[in-house]
């Protein structure tokens, strides 16, 4: 396994992309260039981080960063996928994360946040590829995608960095009705195995898992992307902040950040799963 400062170095490169800004009813309301350039410098003791955004009709936007170190608050996979974010949630504070994918000469970026009236407020996509890569982009996520059985690999990181654990994965979604569909997720190894059943009402590109004390909604987005989290962050409530990529059209990767019942940062778990069974 990975050092976590060799998985940051998995990103190395110049990244080409966008920041799309989107609403929490899913609304696109702004699409701005960017590039990110990933680097080692000091003899390679250092890793730099310049991005640029380009506003239109408005001057560049720089940003220089630099990293000697691994944060706490950035925990990294072997793939070179990786989450940043709040280590923990608080009444009355802003709350957010990062949760990174990479696949071949892909990047996949997603920033939920939640403002202090612990509401969802935003959502921004990050989609970028290597410098000189012409790789078609993904088309926007449909449900009907979605439909069928799905076998995975799980492995789970702490934030203790006591060892990750790895377990197998099983997903299957139906299509109930026509504003329905019901998903049964099995995950977990020998006596630890958990099943948990959830049905979804549709609503465009929007499924809302309102059926528990903390309701959730999965977003579909541009680029075979989604977005899993609580409309509102409820205390004494488990939840958990997940980005998906359906990269191919039988393979997806998903990253999920789990919070205790008391907001606390538990673990990052990486899916990568693969369509066995069409609905």
């Amino acid at each position: 396994m990975r050092s976590q400062w060799e998985c940051l170095l998995q990103n190395l490169g110049e990244w080409q992309g966008s920041f799309t800004h989107f609403s929490p009813a899913g609304e696109q309301l702004e699409d701005i260039p960017s590039v990110l350039n990933l680097e080692q410098v000091n003899d390679n003791q250092t890793v730099r981080l310049t991005l640029r955004r380009f506003p239109p009709n408005q001057p560049v936007k720089e940003q220089v960063l630099e990293f000697t170190n691994i944060g706490r608050n950035i925990m990294f996979c072997d793939s070179g996928a990786f989450s940043q974010g709040s280590m923990q949630w608080a009444p009355f504070s802003q709350f957010g994360a990062e949760l990174a994918l990479i696949e071949g000469n892909r990047r996949l970026r997603l920033v939920q946040m939640f403002n202090r009236e612990r509401q969802l407020s935003s959502l921004t996509l990050i989609r970028e590829q290597l410098a000189g890569i012409n790789a078609p982009e993904c088309p926007l996520l449909t449900w009907e995608q979605l439909l069928g059985e799905w076998q995975g690999e799980a492995v789970t990181m702490y934030p203790d960095l006591r060892s990750p654990e790895t377990y197998a994965t099983h997903l299957k979604l139906q299509q109930q009705d026509n504003n329905h569909l019901v998903q049964q997720l099995r995950f977990g190894t020998g006596t630890s195995v958990r099943t948990i059943t959830s049905t979804a009402r549709i609503d465009g590109s929007m499924l809302y898992f309102d059926q528990s004390t903390l309701p959730v909604q999965v977003l579909l987005l541009p680029d075979g992307a989604s977005s899993n989290c609580p409309r509102e962050i409820k205390p004494g409530h488990r939840f958990v902040l997940e980005v998906g990529w359906l990269y191919q059209p039988n393979h997806r990767q998903r990253l999920i950040r789990s919070y205790s019942d008391k907001g606390e940062l538990l673990s990052l778990t990486l899916v990568k799963e693969e369509k066995v069974k069409t609905s």
